[in-house]
């Protein structure tokens, strides 16, 4: 299969050591040398993170070992959401494709690999709305690759077409979901509450991008090609982040060897969205606080 490469999109703040291990990573991925990374730096949202800002900025500003390497500066705090949003859109516009990651996420060397595959297998396949590198711990096997319902966003990968289904109005989402009677479908049948992270949306005490991304591809019935190993890790929790706060719950071990793409059925796989139910029943109260903790911290740019 002759290979597209989608360019890499990096979203980062103030965090130094993280974009550090997050660059090392990709680094070490086949078609890295080959793939055009394009930097978002998002400005201090205070004097006291400016120095902070500065020091990935002087950093981002030496990394090699990609085809070309492009910084995007804003002038000013955009935070993570809006951050994410427009510099996908820009960037899908321009390309058509893309990969995003953010500066505390950490790729096995076949990330890559598997991202680019997928994105040319199902370029044309309209049911197929992403392409995600991260899955659960969960301890049941699954198969290599199969889809679920919906998007997600640790480690990521989309087309112009998808995207274009993005709803930035949280109540139009919350008021469909509702009225199509799919709120229990959309909080995997009680084990999480999603449709409670749209409320907060709603109600101003949350900024998240990625439930309006969710909830938008699974109202459209469009599915996220999921990995049975992971590709990706989760390096930022560790309270120094927009996301999650410190919790052991979400870390896997990364795949060490590569995903094989093709041959899946396009159609969500039930016996992996079950597993996947019963994983987060299991963790449930710890998920739930990490999202409160991540709309608190939404509240306030990144």
């Amino acid at each position: 299969m002759s290979v597209k490469l989608a360019p890499i999109v990096l979203f980062t703040y103030n965090r130094l050591w993280h974009v550090q291990e997050t660059i090392k990573a990709l680094k070490k991925n086949e078609y890295s040398e080959q793939s055009n990374l394009i930097i978002f730096s998002d400005g201090a949202k205070c004097f006291e993170d400016q120095s902070r800002v500065n020091d990935v900025r002087n950093y981002i500003y030496t990394i090699k070992g990609f085809r070309q390497v492009q910084i995007i500066e804003r002038n000013s705090n955009l935070g993570l959401a809006k951050s994410i949003v427009r510099g996908v859109t820009d960037i899908i516009n321009i390309f058509g494709r893309i990969i995003v990651i953010e500066d505390d996420l950490v790729t096995s060397p076949y990330f890559l690999r598997y991202m680019n595959e997928a994105l040319t297998l199902y370029a044309h396949e309209e049911k197929v709305a992403s392409i995600h590198g991260y899955i659960y711990p969960i301890s049941k096997k699954l198969p290599e690759t199969f889809f679920i319902k919906g998007a997600d966003c640790l480690g990521w990968a989309t087309w112009k077409r998808a995207w274009a289904l993005f709803q930035e109005d949280a109540q139009t989402l919350l008021n469909e979901l509702k009225r199509r009677r799919l709120t229990k479908e959309f909080d995997f049948n009680g084990a999480y509450r999603f449709t409670r992270m749209l409320k907060l949306q709603t109600s101003g005490k949350s900024t998240s991008w990625a439930i309006k991304w969710y909830a938008s591809t699974f109202l459209e019935n469009r599915l996220t090609l999921y990995p049975g190993s992971s590709l990706v890790q989760h390096i930022g929790n560790d309270n120094t982040g927009t996301n999650f706060g410190a919790r052991d719950f979400l870390d896997v071990d990364l795949a060490r060897e590569p995903i094989k793409i093709g041959g899946t059925t396009i159609d969500e796989d039930i016996s992996a969205r079950y597993f996947i139910e019963d994983y987060l029943r299991s963790i449930k109260t710890p998920l739930w606080r990490s999202a409160i903790e991540k709309a608190k911290r939404a509240l306030i740019p990144n």
